[in-house]
């Protein structure tokens, strides 16, 4: 238990003592591989007596040793050496402002969302390429030349370790809860494979999300993103049955729902709804809450989730929020509205499995099985989710089956 706790620290830790040696050496590649060396060696060596009195130290000493060595066999670096280790090693205590500063530039707007996302988890999130390949599902070299790519870009770029200034912090900020928003999903509602969530996923980007509200506790979306993530992950336990078959909100047994996560999700709702006006996240934050707030699925207050996404719509043209609004619509108005919506979607969502979903769970509602049917195999057939599909073929299925 102690090794296991260590390691926990040291992974939590090792973002910030990365952040150090970045600033002071300005060469973030070689800093990386050194506090990924440390890492290894103070998992491999764990003291007998467990967690040290000095943990930064235990970490950041080796990795600056490390990094020293590095330079040192290369005489052309020998000048930037001296300059940059005239200091002690481990002199400097490892903060947030410099895990900060490491999330900023890992989600570099130069960069594709998913080579943000990979560079994010290997050095904030402290994970090895072998486990983000895994939660991906790509092959580990895939997922080593994808990393090494973004470190290339940011390298190229000439960005310096530092936070943005005030004229470029927006775009970044957006940039960092963009990736971290998209980090969270594919945990929460994996895209492809056997599995729903990949827990590790989810669990990052909320690590991540709250180490970033902690530093920015001012920034309303920054509090929005955190509220959305936690008042979502509340129901993960739900989500699935005991085969990991999907189970949909209206099926889910809510005292399942993690009702701390729930406290503390709607309180920071309630901050960010504070601002003026809303944001791109705090609004999906007050619907979670919404859905959340509701004892029994026939309890959920549609005609606020309705108004909600109205203003979530007018705020950004996104097609997802679109047909979230057609099922909010039918709720309220009755399923033929909510298909009217739909239809107006089918060029932008062609090919879509979401579409053909919530089509057919409309048509369901709308006492039309036969359309249903075939809207729910045409789902199925589209998604490259395992329990995505087999939920929406045995939907199909139970239609099917009262006609025979």
């Amino acid at each position: 238990m102690a090794g296991e706790r260590l390691e926990d620290l040291l992974r939590t830790l090792a973002p910030q003592v990365l952040g150090v040696l970045a600033r002071r050496c300005a060469a973030f590649d070689a800093a990386e591989d050194a506090v990924q060396e440390a890492l290894l060696a103070a998992a491999v060596h764990r003291p007998a007596e467990g967690v040290p009195d000095n943990p930064h130290g235990r970490l950041g000493q080796p990795a600056a040793r490390r990094l020293t060595d590095r330079f040192r066999s290369d005489e052309a670096r020998k000048r930037r050496e001296l300059a940059v280790f005239a200091e002690p090693a481990g002199a400097e205590v490892p903060d947030q402002d410099d895990t900060l500063t490491l999330l900023f530039l890992c989600c570099h707007p130069a960069l594709t969302p998913a080579s943000a996302i990979a560079l994010t988890l290997r050095a904030v999130g402290g994970l090895t390429t072998a486990e983000i390949a895994g939660a991906f599902l790509v092959p580990e070299p895939t997922m080593a030349q994808r990393i090494s790519r973004a470190k290339a870009k940011i390298k190229a770029s000439g960005v310096p370790f530092r936070l943005p200034g005030d004229d470029e912090r927006a775009d970044r900020l957006r940039s960092v809860l963009r990736v971290l928003y998209l980090l969270f999903n594919e945990g929460y509602m994996s895209t492809a494979g056997p599995s729903l969530h990949r827990a590790v996923l989810s669990g990052e980007a909320i690590r991540l999300t709250r180490l970033l509200h902690a530093v920015l506790p001012g920034e309303r979306e920054v509090t929005g993103l955190l509220a959305l993530e936690l008042l979502t992950d509340a129901r993960r336990l739900a989500r699935t049955g005991p085969g990991g078959e999907l189970v949909p909100l209206a099926e889910q047994n809510r005292t399942l729902w993690n009702r701390a996560l729930i406290r503390e999700g709607v309180e920071l709702a309630t901050a960010a709804l504070s601002a003026h006006p809303a944001g791109e996240y705090a609004l999906p934050a007050a619907i979670a809450a919404t859905h959340d707030l509701a004892l029994r699925a026939e309890d959920t207050d549609w005609p606020r989730v309705l108004a909600v996404y109205e203003r979530l719509e007018a705020l950004a043209d996104n097609p997802i929020v679109n047909l979230n609004r057609a099922v909010a619509t039918a709720m309220v108005h009755g399923p033929r509205t909510g298909l009217d919506l739909c239809d107006t979607l089918a060029e932008r969502l062609a090919g879509h499995h979401r579409l053909a979903a919530v089509r057919a769970h409309l048509l369901e509602l709308a006492g039309d099985p036969a359309a249903a049917i075939g809207q729910y195999e045409a789902a199925a057939g589209r998604t490259a989710s395992t329990p995505e599909r087999h939920y929406l073929t045995v939907r199909a299925a139970r239609l099917r089956a009262p006609r025979r």
